[in-house]
């Protein structure tokens, strides 16, 4: 029998002020997530350097880091090391601009997902960075099971095109790092990406008194309606206050399977014959 339970830890941290408080915030983080009995710890946007976006070039390239970096392969050590995964969020070297990036690591250190943000905040700070080139799904060992996983950052929510794609690919669980303020309309983005498609959506963000950012990191699972249960549920199983913590969410992955196969949103009924003007640009 596989996993019932895929366990979720969102780390919904402060910033430090240098990459190596990054990193020791960041690892006690994960091993706390652990004692809590995550299988997968998820980190908010851009943790290397809490989503700083210098507006001077120079400024922003010292900042960014390679996907090889020291800081990237202690997150990977130490994912082997609590047979935990882990979702690390960083600002990436890259050329032109650098990218916002995840690489998400399996319990024993391997790098299975490497996801840049397609939909960069353009009009604003993140001017200054390249978009990443498309969307991507892996498989995830989390222990007497695999998922299938996929990445969404902050803005990507915003385009209904990004989970879309990511459901096609197979993903039952999108990680969402984000840095911004959740409020009623980002929060019902993601949860009509999360019944369009019937996949779950893990949205971490940082905590109310980081710049711009308000904490309510949320798990919505997905399932709108079980057998034996009148009418609809609510499919947020997890919204965090504002406060600094670790929050954990259990998502029951045999509901979600089940759910999936008989129900028709997603991509039973989907007519792509017609969607031609979506191709347009």
């Amino acid at each position: 029998m596989g996993k019932k339970f895929l366990k979720l830890a969102l780390l919904q941290l402060f910033a430090g002020d240098s990459l190596n408080e990054q990193l020791e915030k960041g690892k006690e983080a994960c091993r706390r997530a652990k004692e809590m009995g995550a299988d997968l710890a998820l980190f908010p946007e851009m943790w290397s350097n809490g989503y700083q976006i210098p507006q001077e070039a120079e400024v922003l390239e010292k900042q960014a880091i390679s996907a090889g970096s020291e800081f990237i392969r202690e997150f990977a050590a130490l994912s082997a090391e609590l047979e935990m995964a882990i979702g690390i969020t960083f600002l990436e070297t890259h050329q032109p601009k650098p990218l916002n990036s995840m690489i998400l690591f399996d319990r024993k250190g391997k790098a299975v997902l490497h996801y840049s943000k397609v939909h960069i905040c353009a009009f604003d700070l993140e001017k200054m960075l390249s978009a990443g080139d498309g969307f991507h799904t892996a498989a995830l060992d989390i222990g007497g099971d695999v998922i299938q996983v996929g990445c969404m950052i902050c803005f990507d929510r915003e385009f209904p095109e990004s989970a879309r794609i990511l459901m096609l690919k197979g993903a039952e669980i999108v990680l969402a790092p984000n840095a911004c303020p959740m409020e009623i309309n980002r929060l019902s983005a993601l949860r009509a990406r999360a019944y369009e498609n019937k996949m779950a959506i893990a949205t971490c963000n940082y905590p109310k008194g980081y710049p711009d950012c308000n904490g309510r990191s949320t798990v919505f699972d997905g399932i709108a309606w079980l057998d034996g249960e009148p009418g609809s549920r609510d499919m947020c199983i997890l919204e965090a206050p504002g406060e600094e913590g670790i929050y954990l969410a259990e998502i029951n992955l045999d509901q979600l399977r089940e759910y999936r196969r008989k129900e028709v949103m997603g991509s039973p009924y989907r007519r792509p014959e017609t969607y031609g003007p979506l191709l347009g640009g």
